[in-house]
């Protein structure tokens, strides 16, 4: 009660005998005075503000919020099993054309809606190993969906096959200033000088945002298509108090 900032701990004891409810505007101070930050954080600011909802639009929007954590839970993580998914890049891709409404698993209708193409080889190629890796999935009534909301390779994957499924990408990235119109296209870049801890700070921005792209992506029920998006940080300089370490010659 202290570390919330309260005068008393008589009303934690309240909340605890289920006598008072814990308010919104306390809920914050309380999570942070247990340790809790990040998600965990905003998790448990959300059941506060659901046990304090009044209306069932209230109720219905917390409950929203509070199903995107339990699809941030179901990730799953790739192990070295299934670097077979980042072998072509096209893979992964066909993956998520899955969740687009009227997909078909054949190679030809794949084929036709990659950009860029790729031939029906290549598409029963990735319908295979998709199967194989159990990354796709037949339905009772014979529909292809995907087994897994969402797949992650960790913070900082460091397999060699992954490593090259992001060069591609970012040479893909490349392509798509002259290959695909600007409205459908962001490319955009940085350049900042900062410190030690900033640096780390941005990375932790970064990873925070993808997660949060997750997020959005798990709630998506109308798809139509497939994106990437490649986000990279790294040095242009040396350090100039005399360190090059991270940078190689």
């Amino acid at each position: 009660a202290r570390r919330a900032g309260l005068g008393s701990p008589n009303y934690l004891k309240l909340v605890i005998d289920g006598e008072r409810q814990l308010s919104p505007r306390l809920g914050h101070a309380f999570g942070e005075a247990c340790g809790l930050s990040g998600d965990g954080l905003e998790y448990f600011r959300v059941l506060v503000t659901l046990a304090n909802a009044r209306t069932e639009e209230e109720r219905l929007r917390c409950h929203k919020r509070l199903g995107t954590f339990r699809h941030r839970r179901r990730v799953r993580p790739l192990t070295s099993e299934t670097r077979d998914y980042y072998s072509r890049w096209y893979i992964p891709a066909v993956r998520e054309l899955a969740a687009c409404p009227g997909f078909r698993a054949t190679p030809g209708w794949i084929a036709a809606r990659m950009v860029p193409a790729i031939t029906k080889t290549e598409a029963a190629r990735a319908l295979r190993v998709l199967f194989r890796l159990g990354l796709l999935r037949r339905t009772p009534d014979g529909k292809v969906e995907q087994a897994e909301a969402l797949l992650s390779t960790g913070l900082e994957p460091t397999s060699r096959m992954v490593a090259a499924y992001h060069r591609g990408m970012i040479r893909h990235g490349a392509q798509s200033i002259a290959r695909v119109p600007r409205e459908e296209r962001d490319i955009s870049s940085l350049t900042l000088a900062v410190g030690a801890e900033s640096l780390a700070q941005l990375k932790s921005r970064i990873q925070s945002f993808r997660a949060d792209l997750l997020r959005m992506s798990a709630e998506e029920t109308r798809a139509t298509r497939v994106v990437q998006i490649n986000m990279q940080l790294f040095p242009l300089t040396a350090d100039v108090r005399g360190s090059r370490k991270g940078v190689k010659k």
